[in-house]
This record gives C-alpha cells, sequence and structure tokens, in this order.
C-alpha cells in the first residue's frame, strides 16, 4: 500500500528528470540484470547526491541526511524522484548516493526485481529477518543498507477517540475481542492484502463487515470515521493529522504489520564509509515515530520548509552544532 499510495505524487518532477534515469539505465551502472554482483570497495566521495521520494516524510528524513553529511564534511545536494523504479537504479549506477528507505517495502521490491514478480515475500514483522533479508539482496547490487534506528512508518489503524473510550479500546486485540463489527476505511486493495482485512480477521478475530474504499489515510477515509459511516480506517504510524479529525491508533500488539522501520541505503562504491554510516546513524539513538509524525505535521499542516524542520530537530537533539 505504501508504493500505492505515494506513486502518484510528484508526476511533473518524474517527467521532468527522466531522461537522466534513462541514460542512467542505458549507461552500463551496476544493474544485476546487466553485470552481476557488484564487489567495488567501500568509497568515500567528497561529493554526495541525496535522494528524495518526493513527499513530505521523505523530503525531511534527506534533509537530515544532508545536513548531518554536510557536518562531517561532505558537500552534498539535493534530487527529488517518486518513483523507486527510477531512483533505485540510480542508486546502483551512483546517479543518488543516499536515500532514505523503509526496510520490509524495500526488502519486498528488491526480491521481486530480483526474483521476480511472484516472488514470496521476505519482508515481515520481524527486525532482523527483514535485514538480513534486505542486505543479502543489496550488497550484489552495489548498495549498503545502514543500521534501523527506532523509527518505523507502518500501516496503522485508527479509531475515533470517542469510540475507543466507549468500547474501552487500546489495541487491535480489544477490538477483536469486544465482537464489534468494524467498516473499514481503506484502499480497495485492502480486501486481499494480508496485512489489512484478512489480517485483521485471522490475526485479531476483528469482525471486517466490508471495505470502504476511499484510499489509505486520506481527508475522505479519516472523515468518514469521523462522521460514523466507517468505524475505523487504515492510515500509517506517522500521520500527523489523526488529531484534526478526532482520531487514535490502536496498537498492533500481535505485530501483524512488516518492519518499515527507517533505513539510509548507500551506493557502496561512493557512499560506503565508515564515516557516512557514523553521520548518519547518529539519527538512530534520537529518532522516533512520534517524532517523524511532528515533522510531517510542520511541514503539512504549519507549512514549514523541510529543511528548516530537518534543522531545528537536529539542534534540539544536538546532533547539529550552529
Amino acid at each position: 500500500m505504501r508504493a500505492l499510495r505515494r506513486r502518484a505524487a510528484a508526476t511533473a518532477v518524474l517527467l521532468q528528470l527522466l531522461p537522466l534515469f534513462l541514460v542512467c539505465a542505458c549507461s552500463g551502472g551496476p544493474s544485476l540484470e546487466n553485470q552481476g554482483a557488484v564487489t567495488a570497495p567501500p568509497g568515500d566521495s567528497k561529493h554526495l547526491t541525496i535522494g528524495t521520494a518526493g513527499f513530505t516524510e521523505s523530503d525531511v528524513l534527506a534533509q537530515m541526511y544532508a545536513l548531518l553529511l554536510k557536518q562531517a564534511g561532505y558537500s552534498t545536494k539535493m534530487l527529488s524522484v517518486a518513483n523507486r523504479e527510477l531512483y533505485e537504479p540510480a542508486l546502483e549506477s551512483g546517479q543518488i548516493d543516499v536515500v532514505p528507505e523503509y526496510a520490509a517495502t524495500f526488502a519486498d521490491w528488491l526480491n521481486a526485481k530480483t526474483n521476480g514478480a511472484k516472488a514470496p515475500p521476505v519482508g515481515s514483522p520481524d527486525l532482523d529477518a527483514t535485514m538480513k533479508a534486505l542486505r543479502g539482496l543489496a550488497a550484489p547490487r552495489g548498495l549498503t543498507v545502514l543500521d534501523p534506528g527506532k523509527a518505523v512508518d507502518q500501516n496503522a489503524f485508527a479509531v475515533t477517540t470517542a469510540y475507543a473510550k466507549q468500547h474501552r479500546l487500546k489495541t487491535l486485540s480489544d477490538l477483536g475481542a469486544s465482537g464489534l463489527k468494524v467498516r473499514l476505511a481503506a484502499g480497495d486493495e485492502c480486501v486481499q492484502r494480508p496485512y489489512c482485512e484478512p489480517g485483521l480477521k485471522k490475526t485479531y478475530g476483528i469482525d471486517v463487515t466490508g471495505v470502504d474504499p476511499k484510499g489509505v489515510g486520506t481527508t475522505q477515509s479519516k472523515k468518514a470515521v469521523q462522521d460514523g459511516k466507517d468505524q475505523m480506517v487504515l492510515t500509517t504510524t506517522t500521520d500527523a493529522t489523526l488529531s484534526d479529525f478526532g482520531l487514535v491508533l490502536l496498537a498492533d500488539d500481535k505485530h501483524l504489520q512488516n518492519a518499515d522501520y527507517i533505513v539510509p541505503v548507500v551506493n557502496r562504491s561512493r557512499a560506503g564509509s565508515e564515516r557516512v554510516a557514523e553521520s548518519l546513524g547518529a539519527l538512530n539513538s534520537v529518532l522516533t515515530t512520534q517524532d517523524l509524525a511532528s515533522m510531517n505535521q510542520q511541514v503539512d499542516s504549519w507549512r514549514r520548509l523541510p529543511q528548516d524542520v530537518a534543522r531545528s530537530y537536529l539542534e534540539s537533539k544536538g546532533l547539529l552544532k550552529g
């Protein structure tokens, strides 16, 4: 759902940048389809391009990466490409050096690219297993996946605060045990995705009576729950607007969702050094899911610039020296 939710973003930017990546794809980069496994040693280019997928959270993360790397002595520039089908090959070829990614989603994407669309998923709720699979798929492509921190952007489910209070709900298990009938506002693919309607029924015993296809975390979906037309909405753990609709997340206490922890992915031959890893790893001890939601809100609701939000956050955590 993450891919479907974000693929439509920044279409104009994609069209503008498409020629660059077509050149990239034809210029003999280290794609497995053309050259086999990549064995270049870790590199340490002084000039790094930070990629962003063109939505708020990715922009903020990329800006934080750029600021931390600049502080470590690198010159950086930003490149926004909202389609993984374009920016991942650019990452392999060195047109992009660093990009923020999501562990389980990226693992499954690389798995499908390597083993075919029908390959069994390798992303799972188990972070260690997901990271092992991801690194195994990334390394032959010349990519290094750095350590994840605490922040995770997973699919999540929300109900109104009043509904949660009335039925004493804090977790999805609570909702399953309540026996309440639930109409779910989500994307139309929810009816077949294992982490959506089938998973809610199988893992939690929730009585989902139907899916209202209003999209994942859209205003229309949240408004339908707020107005009582639906009882629950599929959104994400870093949704910054839930409180605007009087909504609250129910905890995924049985870990239905995959381990989509934030991970920096780098081109090994250009940005595989320990200095890059240490610079970006500084975020791991401080950045939380709640922090990401707050920064998303500052950009989306308060209209602050991503670079200003990123700088303020790093300074507040003592990671950026004035």
